[in-house]
């Protein structure tokens, strides 16, 4: 633990002192008064940078609170954009290094010429160095301050022959992935509700993640998730955060009892959580199958607690299917093969990485390297899978680009 402390100590003070010189370089040219205001700014980043560093050694990161989770994901966003920003200055270095090999063959007059550009180039490294840290800096903190609530509701029709008539037009709010020990406090989760609630759903799905670790997260919030409410009903399955896989717990059954808790929470919010199993749901005489299985991963190692062969038994007489799985690598990896009855599979899990490009004609996230299907309506011949992008985050404290998501599907008779 301390050999790991030592390493990322050092790569702090690495950073820091190899960025300090780009921004002495970028100030040579202002009045004194301007330079002051800049290079005492950037002191003071460095100090809580390296403050940060020494105070995690006796104060892990499991045992943050929210206020200094985020302000640690705001101190981590800055390091990680002055490392971005001292690429430009490890170019600048190489160039140096080369003109001083260069050198040992020239002339004295030559070594002047050349030294006279490379002061030069030295400037316009160092400014491009602290514009590209700069620059993301900004957005970056956006995104947390901002993008983090800028909630997104996404309007889709999945259309289908199958679907009884009494059913055409149902609308479907799905949300997925709250992380709701990401959140400082309940506001921003009561002002997503409200819009959900909006948008007179026939019933609200929720796809998992409810907590990042614990059940303990969901404190103060109960009264929040008892606001969503649907004719139809309320139903919930699990996401690999719910059960509490990535927390040192002293025993099994403290570990059983978290998972236990969080199942009592959503089910005192009216929530139905579905743990392998289906419902019927009926219309004016006619039913579909709604589906919800246990988190079930197919990319990355994540569990395979889902059993699908529990939740679809008895399901061969509905003409229409929904499943809930949290993960969209389940459709490609088992759904699709082993299940093509299903219609629509509804999943979250991928947040769109909180990061990426959405509008017309592009649609970019770096997690689309690692998930083929990562956010929004995806058809295979007859069925259908939907990627929720999340309403909460986890990790870093905002999203930049892919806003949080409420999503509303409309079933269509064709």
């Amino acid at each position: 633990m301390f050999f790991r402390f030592l390493i990322f100590f050092s790569l702090i003070l690495v950073i820091e002192l190899y960025f300090m010189q780009a921004v002495k370089t970028f100030v040579q040219d202002f009045s004194q008064s301007r330079k002051s205001v800049v290079m005492w700014t950037a002191y003071a980043f460095a100090g809580i940078s390296v403050l940060i560093g020494l105070i995690s050694l006796v104060y892990p990161p499991p045992q943050w609170n929210n206020f200094f989770r985020f302000v640690a994901a705001v101190v981590l966003i800055i390091m990680l954009c002055k490392l971005i920003g001292c690429v430009f200055l490890i170019v600048d270095d190489l160039f140096r290094l080369f003109r001083w090999i260069f050198s040992l063959f020239q002339t004295r007059s030559e070594e002047v010429q050349i030294a006279s550009r490379g002061i030069s180039r030295l400037k316009f490294f160092s400014q491009l160095a602290v514009t590209f840290t700069v620059i993301p800096a900004i957005g970056f903190v956006y995104g947390i301050i901002r993008g983090a609530y800028k909630y997104k509701v996404h309007k889709v029709t999945v259309p289908s022959s199958h679907l009884p008539e009494a059913f055409n037009g149902f609308k479907i709010v799905q949300l997925s992935d709250i992380h709701t020990g990401s959140f400082i406090d309940n506001t921003a989760l009561h002002k997503a509700f409200d819009i959900v609630m909006q948008q007179g759903a026939d019933m609200i799905l929720f796809t998992g993640d409810l907590v990042n670790n614990t059940s303990s997260e969901t404190k103060g919030f109960e009264e929040v998730y008892s606001k969503l409410k649907a004719p139809y009903g309320v139903y919930s399955v699990l996401g690999n955060h719910d059960y509490g896989d990535y927390v040192e717990w002293e025993s099994k059954e403290a570990k059983h009892e978290n998972l236990e808790q969080l199942k009592t929470t959503q089910e005192k919010a009216g929530w139905r959580l579905l743990m392998n199993e289906h419902v019927a749901i009926e219309k004016d005489g006619q039913k579909i199958a709604l589906l919800g299985i246990e988190n079930w991963g197919g990319s990355l190692r994540f569990p395979k607690y889902g059993k699908m062969e529990l939740a679809h038994k008895g399901t061969e007489d509905y003409a229409y299917k929904i499943l809930m799985s949290h993960d969209p690598s389940h459709w490609d990896k088992q759904v699709q093969p082993e299940y093509p009855d299903i219609d629509l599979t509804l999943s979250g899990h991928t947040h769109g990485m909180q990061l990426g490009i959405e509008i017309p004609g592009l649609k970019w996230s770096p997690v689309q390297y690692i998930y083929k299907n990562w956010a929004g309506l995806y058809k295979n011949g007859k069925q259908f899978l939907y990627v929720n992008r999340g309403l909460g985050f986890l990790g870093y404290p905002g999203r930049l680009g892919i806003w949080p998501e409420i999503t509303v599907i409309e079933l269509q008779k064709v």
